[in-house]
């Protein structure tokens, strides 16, 4: 009897194994077909700078294919177009950053037809419910709008067998995108209407890799606007590295500008903007100068570099002079208002948070993030899935992985310098009518204005077609109502101005 068992159960056990041995790849699943795009058009009104547009948004994918055809990715785009459709309209294609972050942000902060309404004085936003509110500082009263979720951020993938890191880098990304807004215009008819190009952050970064796939080249797409919201073009400079001063330069005028807003700036600052200015021109000046002494720099001079640096920095002589003159800006995060327990935000330092404990040299997180993240990811999902009428399965992401990003922007210098203003520059110099708007916040840490006005400012820049506005937020301007107003009002003006 115990044999029989033993053989029963030996024989139970075989069975799966031998139903998995006799599968073979051709008893397999086929490949389930790419379906058809998913698109979703409705009709809506609005009134937006003081004018009442009907316009349809149309929500949907886009499918970039290979050359023999087959889809190789899908990009989720929303574009509001108003209605009759005019062909002489100007559009406007906009993105968000990252890389691997959704337009989410421009178009449920600051440009679409709907906002989300968190808190503008740099409070936390809590949790839901959310306001999701009728936005009259959208720009559909003067131009179309079209946001582009790049692959692998938003509901954008890649189909099929396409692996999504043909689409992670700074030349591959932007030449997707610029391979969309030739579908767009194909599709809409819309080839000889004024265009500008816009983007926040590494959207930024992605402006000026897009253009110079847009106009460098004989079948150009020309354009008459980009518009740069917190700019990052020159990573070299930035780079917090040891060895390279120029960060401690590019990011003190931000430094005194934090210092100023929470109370750690001189009794003779004067105004905000006074007090910025003054520190502009001691770090390009003295500052600099110093730096660049290195281990030279002794006795009075340097006793009064660091005098001037804790004016403008509102931290002790004792400490700057610890960090040998040059505080990093994670440093200076942590150390600004130590003596009150509090970290200060890195997109935008007028939040402050509370960490673990006080001791560390970093914060434990950025509160300027987590301070408004979950208001837009309701926002952007209720408004596509139920305003919009977008229903997909898949989840929208608003910052999320893309792999290891190639940086390499090809031969030559661009190999080891990580560089994208001079497409910005040589497509200004070849197309006349290309100007530039440039919004920086104050008290932006992640691209800081300083860095922004460096990186514009050099030879093959044509100065007189760049433009620059400044707000009194952090990386997204448009979080304070005041600077959402106004960046609205500056932006409408730079398109009016062709």
């Amino acid at each position: 009897m115990i044999r029989l068992l033993l053989a029963l159960s030996a024989a139970a056990f075989a069975v799966p194994a031998f139903a998995q041995d006799a599968a073979s790849p051709s008893d397999k699943k086929p490949e389930q077909p790419i379906p058809p795009p998913l698109v979703s058009a409705t009709r809506h009104t609005g009134t937006f700078g003081g004018a009442r547009v009907a316009f349809t948004a149309t929500a949907g994918e886009t499918y970039l294919k290979g050359e023999d055809g087959t889809p190789k990715a899908s990009i989720f785009s929303t574009a509001y177009v108003k209605d009759a459709r005019d062909p002489n309209r100007p559009v406007t294609f906009l993105f968000n950053g990252g890389p691997g972050s959704g337009s989410v942000w421009l178009h449920m902060g600051a440009f679409g037809p709907k906002r989300v309404a968190i808190p503008s004085d740099a409070r936390d936003d809590g949790a839901p419910p959310f306001p999701i509110v009728d936005n009259p500082d959208s720009l559909l009263d003067v131009t179309d709008i079209v946001f582009i979720d790049p692959v692998g951020t938003g509901f954008s993938h890649a189909l099929g067998k396409t692996d999504p890191k043909e689409y992670w880098g700074v030349t591959q990304d932007a030449k997707s995108v610029a391979e969309f807004i030739r579908i767009w215009l194909n599709e809409n008819g819309r080839w000889n209407s004024p265009k500008y190009l816009g983007g926040e952050s590494y959207g930024t970064t992605r402006s000026a890799a897009v253009v110079n796939q847009l106009e460098g080249q004989f079948n150009d797409v020309s354009l008459n606007g980009i518009i740069l919201i917190s700019t990052i073009l020159d990573f070299g400079a930035q780079a917090n590295v040891p060895g390279n001063e120029m960060p401690y330069v590019l990011y003190l005028p931000s430094m005194a500008a934090a210092a100023y807003h929470h109370g750690k700036a001189p009794a003779d600052a004067g105004t905000l903007e006074a007090f910025v200015e003054e520190a502009r021109r001691f770090a390009i000046g003295d500052y600099a100068s110093a730096l660049l002494q290195g281990q030279a720099l002794k006795g009075e001079r340097r006793a009064d570099i660091r005098r001037r640096l804790a004016r403008f920095t509102g931290l002790s002589e004792q400490f700057l002079e610890e960090a040998d003159l040059r505080v990093s800006d994670s440093r200076f995060y942590k150390q600004l208002l130590r003596d009150r327990g509090l970290t200060i935000g890195r997109l935008d330092a007028r939040y402050t948070g509370r960490d673990y404990d006080n001791a560390g040299e970093e914060p434990d997180n950025d509160p300027s993030f987590y301070g408004i993240d979950a208001g837009y990811t309701a926002a952007i999902n209720s408004w596509v899935r139920d305003g919009l009428k977008f229903n997909t399965e898949r989840h929208y992401t608003t910052i999320g992985p893309v792999g290891d990003w190639d940086w390499n922007l090809g031969g030559g210098e661009g190999k080891y310098y990580k560089n994208v203003a001079p497409y910005l520059a040589k497509a200004m110099r070849e197309n006349s009518g290309l100007k530039v708007f440039v919004a920086q916040g104050y008290f932006d840490f992640a691209t800081p204005f300083f860095g922004a006005e460096y990186a514009l400012s050099r030879t093959g820049v044509p100065a007189e077609r760049v433009q620059f506005a400044y707000y009194g937020s952090g990386h997204m301007v448009y979080v304070r109502d005041e600077d959402r107003a106004k960046l609205s009002r500056d932006i409408r003006a730079f398109i009016r101005s062709r």
